[in-house]
This record gives C-alpha cells, sequence and structure tokens, in this order.
C-alpha cells in the first residue's frame, strides 16, 4: 500500500526553494554526464542539454571514443571525453579510467545512451570508487538496472542516490511487474535508500511521497527520460538536495510538456524541444 501522497503544486515548490543563481557558473555546480554509446550518443546529449537549461554552470559529457568529436562539435558548451568502447560500440566497462580527473563534479549521472548491461555493471563497479563520498550519483537506464543485479553497487555508492526509472525500469529493479505505481516507486525508494522519479511520482527512503500532476502523452517520446535525468542532475548541482531536485524536475519536466501540447500539439513535439522548454517554465514558476 502506498504512503500518503502530498500533491506538487506551486505552493508546495515555494516551500522548496531553489539556491540562489549566484554571480557565475562556479556558483551553479558541474555536471558529468557518463553514457553515449556509438548508436546512442544522443541520450547522453540529451540529459546534458536538459542539465544546462536548468542552471547548472559546467557540463562534461563522457561518450564512445568514436563519437565523441562529433558531439563536441555539436554541442559545443560543453567538454566532451571519449571513453574506450567495444567492437559493437558500447562504452567499455574499462572506461572509469579515462574518466580520472573528471570525478569531481558536483553531481554524476550514469545512464543515458549505455547499451550493455554487462558493461554498464563493470562501470560503475570501477567509477563509483572513485567518487567522493559525498558525491550525489544519479542512475538511469542500463546503469540504473545494475543494481537490479549486482547488491554491491548500492552499498558502493556513498553518497545519495537518485534513481530516475521508466515504468518497465521499476519493473526490473522490483524483480516483477508494476502494478501500483505509486506503491512501487516507494517501495523501489525504501529498498535502495534512494529518491526515485518515475512518471508522476517521486519517493524517497524516508517513505515520503509526491505527485506532480503535470505533463501528458506526449512526455513519451524518445529521449524524454534523458531529459529529465539532466534536469534534475542540473538541479542538484546548483545546490536542490536529491529530494528537491527530483520534485522540481519531474514538475519542471511535466509542466514543459504541457506548453509544448498547447503550443505544438499534444503529441509530436521533440525531446530537444523539451530540454529548451525547461528555461522558461522554470522562469515562470521562479
Amino acid at each position: 500500500m502506498a504512503p500518503a501522497s502530498e500533491t506538487v503544486d506551486r505552493a508546495l515548490l515555494a516551500s522548496m526553494p531553489l539556491p540562489q543563481p549566484g554571480s557565475s557558473k562556479n556558483d551553479r555546480g558541474d555536471v558529468l554526464v557518463v553514457g553515449g554509446a556509438r548508436k546512442t550518443p544522443g541520450a547522453a546529449a540529451l540529459a546534458g542539454h536538459g542539465a544546462l537549461r536548468v542552471g547548472a554552470g559546467r557540463l562534461t559529457i563522457a561518450v564512445a571514443e568514436s563519437v565523441a568529436p562529433a558531439l563536441a562539435v555539436a554541442f559545443p558548451e560543453a567538454g566532451v571525453v571519449g571513453l574506450p568502447e567495444t567492437p559493437g560500440g558500447s562504452v567499455a566497462g574499462t572506461a572509469a579510467d579515462a574518466l580520472k580527473g573528471e570525478t569531481e563534479a558536483g553531481v554524476v549521472v550514469v545512464g543515458p545512451g549505455l547499451d550493455d548491461p554487462d558493461e554498464a555493471a563493470t562501470l560503475l563497479e570501477h567509477l563509483v570508487p572513485m567518487l567522493d563520498a559525498e558525491t550525489p550519483v544519479l542512475l538511469d537506464a542500463y546503469a540504473l538496472g545494475c543494481l537490479a543485479t549486482h547488491d554491491e553497487l548500492r552499498s558502493a555508492v556513498r553518497g545519495p542516490l537518485i534513481l530516475t526509472p521508466n515504468e518497465t525500469e521499476a519493473g526490473f529493479l522490483l524483480g516483477r511487474d508494476v502494478d501500483d505505481l505509486a506503491a512501487d516507486v516507494a517501495e523501489i525508494a525504501r529498498r535502495f535508500d534512494a529518491v526515485v522519479t518515475c512518471r508522476d511520482y517521486v519517493a524517497d527512503g524516508s517513505g515520503r511521497l509526491l505527485t506532480a500532476p503535470v505533463g501528458g502523452p506526449g512526455l513519451g517520446t524518445s529521449g524524454s527520460g534523458d531529459v529529465l535525468s539532466g534536469a534534475v542532475a542540473g538541479l542538484v548541482a546548483r545546490g536542490a538536495s536529491p529530494l528537491e531536485a527530483s520534485v522540481w524536475g519531474t514538475y519542471l519536466h511535466g509542466a514543459a510538456g504541457n506548453r509544448l501540447a498547447a503550443r505544438i500539439g499534444p503529441l509530436g513535439y521533440l525531446a530537444r524541444e523539451l530540454a529548451d522548454e525547461l528555461t522558461p517554465t522554470l522562469a515562470s514558476l521562479a
């Protein structure tokens, strides 16, 4: 049974004010996004786009080395690191060594665009010990799924943990089909002692559950979840707590979808447009 849910609205957001932006990019923190196989560098780029659009100060994206130069040209706002890859183009599990010197970011996102679960698990096993004890870690996609099959990974993450599963991934974390999303999101948060955002719901390990009644079917588009992960990470980089960032990020993601649905149509807007819409949506709530 799900705990009582709090509705996320303007009043609740006002009770969770975001940190002041400061006067320079150094005041708004660093985000490191690790993902982007040869076939899917766009997922990592969309996450980075989301992070910058909510005000993160600096961004580094680490992707498969074969696509890193093209991404660096296409995304001049980001520092880009090329990672060793398998013959099939997946980011290699041994790629963590290439990230030495990049792991002092304020928040580390792992998962967008990773396409091999075994390589993702090995990557996490090597990367997590390189992070400071207080570094928040956000896991998405295949990196998130590793928690269900590698118990040692959860205990290895010493800093705050944020999970952004879709419903299929939520079921994988639970080891069963999702049948009551609110209760199941709360269970995942307790089981992994994490802040979890999935569709409309945000939960933390203490049993707090919140519902953001915004968004619509248009959010179900390729890359949408990557934008959400980036937005949450960007707000953490700015100094919001994992719960505050997840509540704000989830609400902004849905509200940006509403704005696009009204302007473009309920279906067919793109994830890149969703990322762009985060900035005016956030400004309208400030």
